[in-house]
């Protein structure tokens, strides 16, 4: 027993013996011995000004222990188990190039030591800048408040003492106070530079601007804090949680304020595109804000990985192999991803076209990003790859300028040839008047001998386009046309065997009985309105 106590002695007191020395052989050893002599229970500032290449004693000195502030102000804390410990160390993270190591690479990329004649050291550009990042995150009045503050103030409680407590408080209260004034502040702003830019304003683009408002406050006052937080002079651990919670929000604030731009935006492009005749214009709305809301999120994801010590190069790298391995995985998709492309580019046809593509002939309802939705005059729904609809020849119909009718009305063989022309002329009259036809191009001619019937061709062009309206044309247009026969007594045939009787006695014939008096027909004639 009394050997295990002596040994536990030895060992205790050989470890209360080790002594930790300056140290600058490596990045890891000299960042060490500047903030190691910088603690409260090994203060040594000259030991810590070692790492300060370019001045000696009491400027070094004071060099070191702004420096040292100044990361801890951020809440900037090392992680030794990250710093290189390779004395020939060279940074290959695109900030710096050689033998360097950048500190803090996202948050402050001025910081950083070299290897300097065979020694790590702080850089001369690092050391040059100290005072200058001093000034502008301790200014003048910290030192100031640490003069006026009584010694009842420096009580601490969890290592806060009582006038940070306060402070905090106070600049709390600021926030708050400065949130609602700043709310309509920035909605004001927003409204005149979206009125300067499209010259007009609705309710639904307001509420999206009341919306986007209150993040951009939020941002503008997560700024104010970390102007004026760092003048508190907090505990490194607590300044370290802080930070990276106001970070996070930031970043949060950030994709949510892009988003609603990209909300914005949209609701001012979906207007555009809803004044424009280009009906794909308005399929391209969801599909822009799908991949604009995308890439922020996707973006803003990147950014928080940052804030936890991961390298977003690493990720996009690791992205693009996986989205090498999923495009070879999915051609087809990425096929019709492309047609989706060239479709928006091309623009073939717009949404409500009537188009032929191969054997699907009817309306073009939606296009995706994957595929192109049509509906045919059965109803039946079409879902066409748009990397094969891409490929077809594509008929539009939808792009005629007028939507050509041709058809043959057959008369009965006994009508009379000055009816045929009444008839014929009152139907180039019913066009000619119709709304819905083109006065200046359309053919009225008795045509030719059907098998049962006399063929009077009438061809004539619709000037609307969507396919509904020229039905309703028709049906009026063929209206028209009985009225005019049924006033003439012009009768229309139908293949059909006519047996005439005229020999026996006492029987009338069954032939039809026209009228042909010229002014009769030349008054129905007039009468076509």
């Amino acid at each position: 027993m009394k050997k295990i106590l002596f040994f536990l002695l030895l060992s205790s007191s050989l470890f209360a013996q080790k002594e930790v020395k300056v140290d600058l052989s490596n990045p890891n050893s000299a960042i060490y011995t500047h903030l190691y002599f910088l603690q409260s229970d090994s203060y040594e500032p000259s030991k810590a000004a070692a790492a300060i290449y370019g001045f000696e004693g009491v400027e070094a000195e004071d060099i070191a222990i702004k420096l040292k502030k100044i990361l801890d102000g951020k809440g900037l804390k090392v992680d030794f188990s990250k710093v290189p410990t390779d004395k020939m160390f060279s940074d290959t993270t695109g900030y710096k190039i050689g033998n360097r190591y950048v500190l803090f690479p996202y948050q402050m990329p001025e910081i950083y030591v070299e290897r300097i004649g065979g020694n790590w050291y702080y850089s001369p550009e690092t050391t040059s800048i100290v005072p200058e990042l001093y000034k502008s995150i301790f200014p003048w009045h910290t030192e100031k408040l640490q003069q006026i503050i009584p010694d009842a103030g420096h009580y601490s409680f969890f290592n806060v003492e009582l006038w940070q407590y306060l402070g905090l408080s106070i600049l709390i209260i600021l926030v708050i106070g400065l949130f609602f004034i700043l709310r309509k502040i920035v909605f004001f702003v927003l409204r005149k530079i979206q009125y300067w830019i499209i010259h007009r304003s609705n309710e639904k683009i307001n509420i999206a601007l009341r919306k986007l408002a209150r993040p951009i406050v939020l941002l503008l006052l997560i700024k104010f804090i970390e102007k004026f937080l760092p003048s508190l002079l907090l505990p490194l651990d607590i300044n370290t949680f802080i930070f990276l919670a106001l970070h996070i929000m930031q970043t949060v604030f950030w994709i949510y304020v892009f988003l609603k731009l990209v909300k914005v935006i949209m609701s001012v492009y979906e207007e555009f595109a809803e004044s424009t005749h280009n009906k794909l214009d308005d399929q391209l709305v969801p599909i822009l804000n799908n991949f604009l809301t995308g890439v922020v999120v996707f973006l803003g994801f990147l950014k928080l990985l940052t804030l936890f010590g991961i390298e977003p190069v690493t990720v996009i790298a690791g992205a693009s192999i996986g989205g090498i391995a999923v495009a070879l995985a999915s051609q087809d998709t990425v096929k019709n991803l492309i047609g989706t492309v060239m479709i928006f580019v091309d623009k073939p046809f717009h949404i409500g076209d009537w188009i032929e593509a191969g054997i699907v002939v009817g309306t073009v309802e939606t296009v995706g990003f994957r595929s192109t939705t049509v509906r045919a005059a059965d109803t039946s729904v079409y879902q066409i790859p748009n990397s094969t609809l891409s490929e077809m020849v594509v008929n539009n119909k939808g792009l005629r300028a007028y939507r050509r009718y041709t058809t043959n009305l057959g008369l009965k063989y006994d009508t009379p040839p000055d009816l045929i022309n009444a008839f014929v002329e009152g139907v180039r009259k019913i066009i000619e008047i119709h709304p819905d036809t083109r006065d200046e191009a359309f053919n009225v001619e008795f045509n030719g001998f059907g098998d049962s019937s006399l063929l009077v061709l009438v061809n004539v062009y619709f000037v609307a386009l969507d396919w509904s309206k020229e039905q309703s044309s028709k049906h009026s247009l063929h209206i028209a046309i009985l009225e005019l026969a049924a006033e003439l007594g012009v009768e229309f045939a139908f293949p059909s065997t006519t047996v005439m009787i005229e020999q026996f006695p006492e029987k009338k014939s069954l032939a039809t009985q026209y009228n042909s008096e010229e002014k009769r027909i030349k008054d129905i004639i007039e009468k076509i309105k």
